[in-house]
C-alpha cells in the first residue's frame, strides 16, 4: 500500500535566525489574511509572536499601518518595557498592554491575535460564550472564556493581566464590547483560531436569527474538540491560508 502523505509538514529550524525569518513570514501573512478578511478597524487590532531567541519581547505591527501592506521588514520587536528595541515604527500601546501580559502569563503561547472584527465585536456585545451550534465550532467547546468587563482602551498593563487571567489556559477569550483575542503555539495557530472564532461567531448569530438552533450535545462537543480543536488541527489549518496568500501577495516577504 501507498503511505499517504501530508502536504504540509511542521519545519525544522537549523539556527535561531532561521526560525526568526519563519515566524515574521508567517506574521506578516497573518496580518495581510486579516486584512482580505476585512479584520481592519482604523488603527485597531495586532498580531504577536514572541520572539525565538529573546522570549522576554515580541514582534508585532507597527502603529497605524494597514494589515494589507505588512511586509516582513515593516514588522517591529517590542521588549517587556514596551520599547521598540528593533525597527522604525511606533508600537501600539493597546497592542503591549495587552500582549505583554498575555505573554508574561503563558510561557506556553508563541502568538496571540486581537483584531476589532465585525462578527466577533458583535457577538462580545452579547456578554454570552460560543455555544457547540456546528462540527467548526467545537474547535471552542470548553477552550474559550469571557472577559466580562469593559473598561475602554485597553492602555494599562494592570487591565492586560486581568485579560491574562481571565484566559487562564484557553486558548480564547470573548473581551465583552471589544472583540476576540486567540492564542496559539504558533503564529499559524493562533491566527486561525480568530479566523475560525470569527467565522463561528457569525454562524451564530445567523443561525439565531433565523431561528432557535438545535446544540450539539456535551459528548459529541467534547469528541469533536479532540478532533479539530488540537494544536496539531489549527496548525494545519492555517497552512491552505498561507500558500494562498503568499502566491497573491509575494511582497509580503520584502
Amino acid at each position: 500500500m501507498t503511505e499517504l502523505r501530508l502536504p504540509f509538514s511542521r519545519p525544522q529550524f537549523d539556527s535561531v535566525e532561521q526560525e526568526r525569518l519563519h515566524l515574521k513570514q508567517r506574521l506578516a501573512a497573518s496580518f495581510r489574511l486579516f486584512g482580505r478578511f476585512g479584520f481592519s478597524e482604523g488603527v485597531a487590532g495586532h498580531i504577536t509572536a514572541r520572539d525565538p531567541e529573546h522570549p522576554d519581547r515580541f514582534w508585532v505591527n507597527p502603529f497605524g499601518m494597514s494589515f494589507n501592506l505588512i511586509r516582513v521588514s515593516d514588522l517591529i520587536c517590542v521588549d517587556h518595557s514596551g520599547e521598540v528595541v528593533e525597527g522604525e515604527y511606533f508600537v501600539n500601546q493597546a497592542a503591549f498592554a495587552i500582549h505583554s501580559q498575555v505573554h508574561a502569563a503563558r510561557p506556553d503561547v508563541t502568538a496571540a491575535a486581537h483584531a476589532h472584527s465585525i462578527y466577533g465585536k458583535a457577538w462580545s456585545a452579547l456578554g454570552r460564550q460560543l455555544d457547540p451550534l456546528t462540527q467548526d465550532s467545537c474547535a471552542f467547546y470548553d477552550d474559550h472564556v469571557l472577559f466580562d468587563d469593559f473598561t475602554g482602551v485597553v492602555l494599562d498593563t494592570e487591565e492586560g493581566k486581568r485579560i491574562a487571567h481571565s484566559l487562564g489556559d484557553k486558548k480564547a477569550a470573548i473581551l465583552r464590547n471589544h472583540g476576540n483575542l486567540t492564542v496559539g503555539h504558533s503564529v499559524d495557530e493562533a491566527a486561525w483560531w480568530f479566523i475560525t472564532m470569527e467565522r463561528t461567531c457569525q454562524a451564530q448569530l445567523l443561525a439565531e436569527a433565523a431561528g432557535t438552533p438545535v446544540h450539539i450535545d456535551a459528548e459529541s462537543a467534547a469528541l469533536t474538540h479532540t478532533q479539530v480543536g488540537t494544536d496539531g488541527a489549527g496548525w494545519f489549518s492555517f497552512q491552505p491560508l498561507y500558500e494562498w496568500i503568499s502566491r497573491a501577495e509575494p511582497d509580503l516577504f520584502d
